[in-house]
Protein backbone atom coordinates (compact mmCIF):
# COMPACT_ATOMS: atom_id res chain seq x y z
CA UNK A 1 0.00 0.00 0.00
CA UNK A 2 1.15 2.89 -0.84
CA UNK A 3 1.64 6.26 1.51
CA UNK A 4 3.28 9.08 2.21
CA UNK A 5 6.10 10.36 4.85
CA UNK A 6 7.69 13.11 5.65
CA UNK A 7 11.43 13.60 5.73
CA UNK A 8 13.68 16.14 6.86
CA UNK A 9 17.82 16.42 5.90
CA UNK A 10 18.88 18.49 8.88
CA UNK A 11 20.92 21.30 8.72
CA UNK A 12 24.25 19.11 9.40
CA UNK A 13 23.82 17.30 6.57
CA UNK A 14 23.28 20.28 4.20
CA UNK A 15 26.49 21.70 5.72
CA UNK A 16 28.46 18.25 5.58
CA UNK A 17 26.83 18.07 1.46
CA UNK A 18 25.50 15.24 2.37
CA UNK A 19 21.94 16.04 0.56
CA UNK A 20 23.00 14.01 -2.44
CA UNK A 21 23.97 10.94 -0.96
CA UNK A 22 20.96 10.95 0.89
CA UNK A 23 18.21 11.48 -1.74
CA UNK A 24 20.13 8.92 -3.82
CA UNK A 25 19.40 6.76 -0.98
CA UNK A 26 15.58 7.38 -0.68
CA UNK A 27 15.55 6.84 -4.31
CA UNK A 28 17.48 3.49 -5.00
CA UNK A 29 15.07 2.22 -2.92
CA UNK A 30 12.42 2.90 -5.20
CA UNK A 31 10.64 5.75 -3.13
CA UNK A 32 9.12 8.53 -5.36
CA UNK A 33 9.78 12.36 -4.53
CA UNK A 34 6.64 14.04 -4.26
CA UNK A 35 7.67 17.73 -2.91
CA UNK A 36 10.81 18.88 -2.03
CA UNK A 37 11.69 21.90 -0.72
CA UNK A 38 15.47 23.76 0.78
CA UNK A 39 14.71 25.77 3.55
CA UNK A 40 15.77 27.43 7.07
CA UNK A 41 12.65 27.10 9.46
CA UNK A 42 11.62 29.66 12.05
CA UNK A 43 11.28 28.91 16.03
CA UNK A 44 7.25 28.36 15.86
CA UNK A 45 7.51 25.63 13.18
CA UNK A 46 10.11 23.92 15.11
CA UNK A 47 8.34 24.32 18.14
CA UNK A 48 4.70 22.63 16.30
CA UNK A 49 7.03 20.39 14.53
CA UNK A 50 8.67 19.06 18.01
CA UNK A 51 5.49 19.90 20.20
CA UNK A 52 6.27 16.42 22.48
CA UNK A 53 9.71 17.82 23.80
CA UNK A 54 8.93 21.31 24.07
CA UNK A 55 9.30 21.14 27.51
CA UNK A 56 11.84 18.46 27.76
CA UNK A 57 15.58 19.40 29.25
CA UNK A 58 17.02 18.36 25.42
CA UNK A 59 14.92 21.03 23.26
CA UNK A 60 16.18 24.33 23.64
CA UNK A 61 19.80 22.66 21.97
CA UNK A 62 17.54 20.66 19.36
CA UNK A 63 15.38 23.60 18.55
CA UNK A 64 18.74 25.91 17.95
CA UNK A 65 20.25 23.42 16.14
CA UNK A 66 17.12 22.59 13.62
CA UNK A 67 16.50 26.53 12.60
CA UNK A 68 20.23 27.29 12.54
CA UNK A 69 20.62 26.85 8.92
CA UNK A 70 18.85 25.12 6.13
CA UNK A 71 17.65 21.93 5.91
CA UNK A 72 15.55 19.98 3.33
CA UNK A 73 11.93 19.13 3.78
CA UNK A 74 10.69 15.96 1.33
CA UNK A 75 7.60 14.53 0.90
CA UNK A 76 8.24 10.60 0.44
CA UNK A 77 6.17 8.29 -1.29
CA UNK A 78 6.11 4.21 -1.63
CA UNK A 79 4.92 1.27 -0.34
CA UNK A 80 4.83 1.32 3.10
CA UNK A 81 7.19 4.39 2.90
CA UNK A 82 6.93 5.02 6.52
CA UNK A 83 8.15 2.01 7.95
CA UNK A 84 10.86 2.22 5.22
CA UNK A 85 12.55 5.54 5.74
CA UNK A 86 12.93 4.76 9.48
CA UNK A 87 14.46 1.74 8.88
CA UNK A 88 16.79 2.95 6.18
CA UNK A 89 17.78 6.05 8.46
CA UNK A 90 18.47 4.31 11.30
CA UNK A 91 18.68 4.43 15.10
CA UNK A 92 17.95 7.99 16.81
CA UNK A 93 21.55 7.89 18.66
CA UNK A 94 23.88 7.47 15.41
CA UNK A 95 26.38 5.90 17.12
CA UNK A 96 24.22 2.87 17.76
CA UNK A 97 22.91 2.57 14.03
CA UNK A 98 23.67 0.15 12.54
CA UNK A 99 25.73 0.09 9.64
CA UNK A 100 24.13 0.85 5.91
CA UNK A 101 21.54 3.07 7.34
CA UNK A 102 21.93 7.05 6.94
CA UNK A 103 22.79 7.81 10.25
CA UNK A 104 25.37 4.32 10.44
CA UNK A 105 27.25 5.15 7.69
CA UNK A 106 27.20 9.15 7.92
CA UNK A 107 26.99 10.15 11.45
CA UNK A 108 28.39 9.93 14.95
CA UNK A 109 26.21 11.90 17.06
CA UNK A 110 22.71 11.47 19.13
CA UNK A 111 21.89 15.12 18.59
CA UNK A 112 22.83 15.81 15.39
CA UNK A 113 22.06 13.21 13.05
CA UNK A 114 21.26 14.08 9.76
CA UNK A 115 17.74 12.98 9.25
CA UNK A 116 14.22 13.08 10.36
CA UNK A 117 10.95 10.61 9.79
CA UNK A 118 7.97 10.19 10.60
CA UNK A 119 7.13 7.71 13.45
CA UNK A 120 3.57 6.12 12.27
CA UNK A 121 0.91 7.15 9.83
CA UNK A 122 -0.64 9.39 12.73
CA UNK A 123 2.43 11.71 12.99
CA UNK A 124 3.20 11.53 9.48
CA UNK A 125 0.05 13.18 8.52
CA UNK A 126 0.75 16.21 11.42
CA UNK A 127 3.81 16.58 10.15
CA UNK A 128 2.78 16.63 6.10
CA UNK A 129 0.28 19.14 7.07
CA UNK A 130 2.81 21.45 9.12
CA UNK A 131 5.48 21.19 6.36
CA UNK A 132 3.44 20.96 2.91
CA UNK A 133 -0.37 22.02 3.75
CA UNK A 134 -1.24 22.60 -0.18
CA UNK A 135 -0.87 18.73 -0.41
CA UNK A 136 -2.91 17.67 2.16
Amino acid sequence: MSERTLALIKPDAVKRGLVGEILARYERKGLSIVAMDLRTIDPSLADAHYAEHVDKPFYPALREFVTGGPLVALVLEGDQAIDIVRRMNGATDSREAEPGTVRGDLSLSKTQNLVHASDSPESAKRELELWFPSLT
